[in-house]
């Protein structure tokens, strides 16, 4: 198994940060994704303390309902959970991706298509009209006890995060791209397929700081110990799912087709990652 590092960016980060006497903090929501280092808040319990929730911050989430009243038979577990834990005006367009993964419409919140799959969401977003970033909280330390608890029982989890071209280590003149990591490399690779089949831009994730090859990442605390997928999507892909990425409402409102691709090439990759996980028997043997 791996084991828990720290990266080097995050440990300079961290002794730029301590130099100065404050966190290293990005000013604008379109910003890097944020070091661990730079954290203003240590974890989730941390942040929801010091802030306040419908001010600062929103937390939504669905965990559909789940019932066993044979006496003679256990039910598998449920199967996928999708996370935006920097979602609103942290990282912008994660929330709705979130969504749209999940089978919902980001503005009405009806499922976008009757009798598909619907896949359980939680989403932290960030409310202010400015100073968003200050809300990041890194993914090895989001200790959101609904957020903990689907991962646990969940045997896949997508977590959906936005990065700058430039960490994603995208070409020069290509900067829409997504960097798919996480620990689980099968979902990893099905991810990489279906993404990169819908026309979209797929690096690997070898970036030191968005690969998610923690154990305590967030979405690599499942209920089967393989780990889970994470996609770190630049600004500029963000931006070009949307028609207006200014604004929750706005963006929830615009959706275009290349949104739809990108979340049905998610869709199309859990469901790939279910099914081979219902051939195995054995997996949730419990």
């Amino acid at each position: 198994m791996t084991q828990p590092r720290a990266s080097r960016r995050t440990i300079l980060t961290t002794l730029v940060a301590a130099a100065a006497g404050a966190p290293v903090l990005s000013a604008v929501s379109g910003a890097p994704a944020v070091a661990a280092g730079s954290d203003l808040y240590t974890s989730n319990s941390h942040l929801y303390q010091k802030t306040v929730e419908g001010q600062d911050f929103a937390r939504r989430f669905k965990r559909h309902e789940f019932a066993d009243a044979d006496r003679t038979t256990t039910p598998r577990p449920r199967l996928t959970s999708v996370l935006a834990i920097h979602g609103g005006g942290i990282e912008m367009g994660t929330s709705e991706l979130c969504l749209g993964i999940a089978g919902y419409r980001p503005d009405t919140l009806e499922p976008v298509t009757a009798g598909t799959p619907l896949y359980d969401y939680w989403m932290l977003e960030g409310l202010r009209s400015s100073g968003n970033t200050e809300l990041h909280v890194t993914a090895t330390h989001c200790d959101d006890p609904v957020a903990r608890s689907m991962a646990a029982a969940s045997a896949n989890v997508l977590s959906l995060h936005g990065c700058t071209a430039a960490q994603a280590g995208a070409p020069a003149g290509q900067p829409k791209a997504v960097v798919v990591g996480g620990l689980n490399a099968r979902f990893g690779q099905l991810l990489s397929t279906k993404l990169g089949a819908a026309g979209f831009q797929v690096l690997g994730g070898d970036p030191e700081d968005l690969n998610g090859d923690l154990p305590e990442n967030i979405c690599n605390r499942t209920l089967t110990g393989e780990g889970g997928g994470q996609l770190e999507i630049t600004t500029e892909l963000r931006q070009s799912l949307f028609g207006n990425y200014s604004g929750a409402a706005n963006r929830a409102a615009t959706t275009n087709d290349d949104f739809w691709k990108f979340a049905t090439a998610c869709r199309e990759a859990i469901a790939a990652m279910e099914a081979q996980q219902l051939a195995r028997p054995s997996l949730f043997d419990y």
